[in-house]
C-alpha cells in the first residue's frame, strides 16, 4: 500500500471516530486495527492527521471510545513487547500505537476528570484467569510503562541480536538479561555496539512516549511544598521495572559518548544527516525528568557520597526508591567520573567551537539539558562533585556555562538559563578548591563580547559577573545576591586578579553605594556588604599578590569614605530619594575600558520578536539557598548555627546577613498604608554600624600616604611604579587580625526543587517542536509567553509596582540609556506582563 493511500485510510479511521455517537466494541479488530495495523504513518503525519480539535470532541463526546482506543493501543505494545516483534509487521503495530499514545496523552493529562483513567484497571484485562482476573489487573498506566521498558530491549528491533546466524532461534524477551545489550559503552559497560540507524529511530520514538507519559507534571500546578511525585515516574524507576539498571546506564551513556564533531571533517552535518544527535537530546531529556528528586527531603547515607558499596550492583541499600537516582548516587569509580565529566564537558564547550571556516561545524542545542544532568550529578553525588574540583577539569564545565550566561543576559527567553548556570556556580563556590582552580592562567579564547584580557580563570569570572549586572535586563536582579555570594565564596583563594577585573569590582561598589540605590530597596545594602566582604579576603589572605586590587581601592577610595560618613538623617535620605526620581543627564563615555571585544564574538541580544518562552517560580532568596559555614584553621568547614551572630576579631561586628536582619530591618523601615516601603533613619543605623570597613580603612591609612609621598618625591605619573611599589609592600602587623573565612554553601530545599521542576518542563516543552507534542495543550506548570510586547512608563499611581524598582546608579563619567519599568513581582520567571524597552530596565554601567 503507497503512503498516501496509508495516510487516506488512517485519516479516514479518524473520522470514523470522531463522528460516531455510539460506542465501539473492544472486540471490533476490524475497526481498531485501521489505526495501526495497515498504515505506515511517521510521527509527524500522526500529528497532521489527529487534529487537537477532534481529540478533545472525542473526549467530550465519545469518551468510551477514547478510553477503547487508549486501552487497545497499550494492549497492542504489551502484545509486541511479549512477541518480541519478530516480524516488521509487529515492529509497524508497535510504532504506530506508540505514535498515537504521544499525540493523544496530553489530551488526557489535560482533563481532571480523565487523569486518573491510566491508573484504572480495564474490565477483562486481568492477569490470572478465572473469576480473579479484574482483581489481579495491572493499572493500564503500569502495562505501558513496562511494555515501553521491554520494548527498548527488544532484539533486532531496539538493540543488536546476539544470535550468532539465522538458524539460531529468537532470543526469548522474558529470559533476556537486559544488561547485557546496554546501547553504549561507558559507566559500568566495556563493550560498544555497533551503531544502527533504524534501533536509533526505534529507541528515539519509545523514549518519546515514555517522556510523554512522565508529562503529566505539566499539568498541575507548581505546589508551594513540591512534596507531590510522579507516579509515572516513580513507577518506572522502581524495582518492578526490572531493566532499570541497564536502561539509567544506557541513558547516561548515549549521552556521554556522544561527539557531534566526528571525524572533525568541516561540513560533516552538511553532508549527511546525523540521526544519533535526536537520540541522545531525548535519552537527556528522560533522564533528567526520572533524575526529577527532591534531595531535601531524602536523608539518604548513599545521596551524600558516604557509602561504601559496589557502585550500582543490584542490591538494594537504603537511600532514594527512585532507582535512577540511587544508581547515580552510588557510582564511584574513577574511571567512570572521568568518562561522565569529559562527555558533558565536550557537549558544553560545542557550541563555543570557532574554526576559519564560518558554519563549519555542528553545534548541538541541548545544552540547558545537561546542565540540569550536570546539576543532578553534583547534587545526588557529592563523590563526583569532589572528583570535578580535584582538577582543572572543572574549568571546562566554567567556561561553557560563562559563555551561556554571557550571551544570554538581554535574552527575557533565557532567564532560566541564567538562573541554572549561577545556581552551578553557587553549588561549585561553596568548595575551597573551586577557588583555587580559578587562579589558572586563562589562555583558550572563547569568543565572548567581552573586552580581551591576560589573566585568570576567576578575572574572566569577575568581568562577566560583571558584565551581566551592567548589562543585563531587569528579570536578573534577583540574582545579584548569588552572583555576588559566588564572588566572596571565591575569594579568599584569589592569588592575583587583573586590573581589568579590579576595576570591574570597585565599579559594581562605586555604582551599588550611591544613596539613592542603597535606599531605595530594603535589601539593597546587602550588595555591598558581599563587596566589602570580598575585598577583605583578598586583603587579610592573598594580599601580596593582590597589587591591582589595591591600587583600585586607593584610587577610589572616595567611595570607601562616603560608606563611612552615609547620611542617615531624614531630610538626607529624603533628598537622595529625589535625586533618583529626576531624569539622569546623558552622560559621555568619558573613562570607558571596557576596550576591544573578543574576536568572533557578538554583543548579547534580546529574544527575537514573537519567541515562545515558558514561566518560571519564584526562587528562595540567598539565605534559604545556602547555609553558612566558617573554615577552620585546618580548612576544614565548620557549619554556623543559622541564629548566631559572629563576630570578627578585630573586635568590628560580623558582616549583616540578610536572613539575620531582615525581620529587623522590616521592623525598622516604614510602610505607608499602601503597603510602599520608605526606608527610616533607624533603618540606615541598623546597617551602616555593620559595615565591614574597619581592614580596608587600615589599608588605606598606610598606604595613601606612601603613595603619595612617592609620587611627590620621584614626580611618578605611571601607575606601574605605583604597582611596583605596592607590590614590594607589606602590611604584616598593620591590618587587623584576620577574620575567620565565612563560606555560604548551596543547601537543597524544596523552592529550588520546584523551581528546577518547572524550568526543566518549560526546556522540554520548547525544545519538542518536532513533533509539537505538547503544543496548544493546557499546561498548567507554567505560562506560556510569546515575545515581548513594548509598554509604556506607566503614569504615576496607575498600575505601578507596591514596592520600588531598583535600577542601578551611574557613576559621573559612564554611560546612561534611558532606564524602563519593569513590574517585579518579587518573583524570578513569574508572569511578567511589563517588560522593559530594548535591553532591559537596568542602564549599562560601563568602566
Amino acid at each position: 500500500m503507497g503512503s498516501a493511500d496509508s495516510k487516506l485510510n488512517f485519516r479516514k479511521a479518524v473520522i470514523q471516530l470522531t463522528t460516531k455517537t455510539q460506542p465501539v466494541e473492544a472486540t471490533d479488530d476490524a475497526f481498531w486495527d485501521q489505526f495501526w495495523a495497515d498504515t505506515a504513518t511517521s510521527v509527524q503525519d500522526v500529528f497532521a492527521l489527529v487534529p487537537a480539535a477532534e481529540i478533545r470532541a472525542v473526549r467530550e463526546e465519545s469518551p468510551s471510545n477514547l478510553a477503547t482506543l487508549c486501552y487497545k493501543a497499550v494492549e497492542k505494545l504489551v502484545q509486541g513487547a511479549e512477541s518480541g516483534c519478530h516480524s516488521e509487521k509487529e515492529k509497524q503495530i508497535v510504532l504506530n500505537c506508540s505514535r498515537l499514545l504521544t499525540r493523544v496523552l496530553p489530551y488526557i493529562f489535560e482533563d481532571p476528570d480523565w487523569r486518573g483513567f491510566f491508573w484504572s484497571t480495564v474490565p477483562g484485562a486481568g492477569r490470572a484467569g478465572g473469576e480473579e482476573e479484574d482483581e489481579n489487573a495491572r493499572p493500564l498506566a503500569e502495562s505501558l510503562l513496562l511494555a515501553i521498558a521491554d520494548l527498548l530491549f527488544c532484539p533486532d528491533f531496539t538493540v543488536q541480536s546476539h544470535r550468532r546466524s539465522t538458524v539460531d532461534s529468537a532470543e526469548d524477551v522474558h529470559s533476556l538479561d537486559s544488561c547485557e545489550y546496554i546501547w553504549e559503552a561507558g559507566v559500568g559497560f566495556a563493550h560498544s555496539p555497533q551503531p544502527n540507524y533504524i534501533h536509533d529511530v526505534n529507541r528515539m520514538e519509545l523514549l518519546k512516549l515514555l517522556l510523554t507519559c512522565f508529562s503529566e507534571a505539566m499539568y498541575l500546578p507548581p505546589a508551594p511544598d513540591s512534596g507531590g511525585t510522579n507516579p509515572w515516574v516513580q513507577f518506572f524507576c522502581s524495582t518492578e521495572n526490572r531493566h532499570a539498571l541497564p536502561l539509567f546506564t544506557s541513558l547516561l551513556n548515549t549521552v556521554c559518548a556522544y561527539d557531534p564533531v566526528g571525524y572533525g571533517i568541516p561540513y560533516n552535518h552538511l553532508l549527511f544527516s546525523d540521526y544519533r544527535e535526536p537520540l541522545v537530546e531525548e535519552a537527556a531529556q528522560v533522564l533528567i525528568v526520572t533524575l526529577d528528586h527532591d534531595s531535601a527531603t531524602s536523608a539518604s547515607p548513599t545521596v551524600d557520597g558516604t557509602t561504601t558499596g559496589t557502585a550500582m550492583d543490584d542490591t538494594d541499600p537504603p537511600g532514594p526508591e527512585n532507582l535512577f537516582v540511587n544508581y547515580l548516587s552510588r557510582i564511584h569509580r574513577e574511571e567512570d567520573f572521568q568518562f561522565i565529566l569529559k562527555g558533558i564537558a565536550r557537549l558544553l564547550s560545542n557550541p563555543l567551537l570557532q574554526t576559519y571556516l564560518p558554519n563549519s561545524t555542528k553545534k548541538i542545542q541541548f545544552h540547558q539539558e545537561l546542565l540540569v544532568l550536570f546539576w543532578k550529578l553534583c547534587d545526588f553525588n557529592k563523590k563526583f562533585l569532589f572528583f570535578v574540583l580535584k582538577s582543572s577539569d572543572v574549568l571546562d564545565i566554567l567556561v561553557p556555562i560563562l559563555y551561556f550566561l554571557n550571551d544570554a543576559r538581554a535574552d527575557h527567553s533565557r532567564v532560566g538559563l541564567m538562573h541554572i548556570g549561577v545556581f552551578i556556580l553557587l553549588l561549585l563556590s561553596g568548595e575551597r578548591n573551586f577557588g583555587v582552580r580559578l587562579n589558572k592562567p586563562y589562555s583558550v579564547r572563547v569568543p565572548m563580547d567581552i573586552p580581551v584580557f591576560t589573566g585568570t580563570h576567576a578575572d574572566l569570572l569577575i568581568v562577566v559577573f560583571h558584565k551581566i549586572i551592567t548589562s543585563g535586563h531587569q528579570r536578573l536582579q534577583p540574582l545579584f545576591d548569588c552572583l555576588l555570594t559566588i564572588v566572596v565564596n571565591v575569594s579568599p583563594y584569589l592569588k592575583s586578579l587583573s586590573m581589568l577585573a579590579a576595576n570591574k569590582l570597585l565599579h559594581l561598589l562605586e555604582a551599588f553605594s550611591t544613596t539613592w540605590f542603597l535606599f531605595s530597596a530594603a535589601q539593597n545594602h546587602h550588595l555591598v556588604f558581599f563587596l566589602l566582604e570580598a575585598f577583605n579576603n583578598i586583603i587579610q589572605y592573598q594580599f601580596d599578590g593582590n597589587s591591582n586590587l589595591v591600587y583600585a581601592i586607593i584610587r577610589k577610595r572616595s567611595v570607601f569614605h562616603q560608606l563611612a560618613n552615609l547620611p542617615t538623617d531624614p531630610p538626607a535620605i529624603h533628598k537622595a530619594l529625589q535625586r533618583r526620581r529626576r531624569a539622569p543627564e546623558p552622560l559621555s563615555r568619558t573613562g570607558s575600558q571596557e576596550g576591544a571585544s573578543m574576536e568572533g564574538s557578538r554583543p548579547a541580544a534580546p529574544a527575537e520578536p514573537g519567541t515562545l518562552k515558558t514561566s518560571l517560580v519564584a526562587t528562595p532568596g540567598i539565605d534559604k539557598l545556602t547555609e553558612k559555614s566558617q573554615v577552620s584553621e585546618d580548612g576544614t568547614l565548620r557549619s554556623l548555627e543559622p541564629a548566631s551572630q559572629q563576630s570578627s576579631s578585630d573586635g568590628s561586628p560580623a558582616m549583616e546577613e540578610p536572613d539575620q536582619a531582615w525581620r529587623e530591618q522590616r521592623r525598622l523601615s516604614s510602610a505607608s498604608a499602601s503597603g510602599q516601603w520608605s526606608p527610616t533613619s533607624e533603618w540606615v543605623l541598623s546597617w551602616k554600624s555593620k559595615l565591614p570597613l574597619q581592614t580596608i580603612m587600615r589599608l588605606l591609612q598606610v598606604l595613601v600616604p606612601q603613595v603619595e609621598k612617592i609620587c611627590i618625591d620621584k614626580g611618578l605619573t605611571d601607575e606601574s611604579e605605583i604597582l611596583r611599589f605596592l607590590q614590594h609592600g607589606t602590611l604584616v602587623g598593620l591590618l587587623p587580625v584576620p577574620h575567620p573565612i565565612l563560606i555560604r554553601k548551596y543547601q537543597a530545599n524544596s523552592g529550588t526543587a520546584m523551581w528546577f521542576r518547572t524550568y526543566m518542563w518549560g526546556v522540554i516543552y520548547l525544545r519538542n517542536v518536532d513533533p509539537p507534542v505538547w503544543y496548544d495543550t493546557d499546561v498548567k506548570l507554567f505560562e506560556i509567553q510569546r515575545g515581548c510586547r513594548l509598554w509604556p512608563e506607566p503614569p504615576p499611581h496607575s498600575g505601578s509596582p507596591s514596592r520600588p524598582v531598583s535600577v542601578l546608579p551611574i557613576p559621573r563619567g559612564h554611560q546612561v540609556t534611558e532606564p524602563s519599568w519593569v513590574a517585579q513581582q518579587g518573583a524570578v520567571g513569574c508572569s511578567v506582563r511589563h517588560l522593559g524597552r530594548g535591553m532591559g530596565a537596568l542602564p549599562r554601567l560601563l568602566t
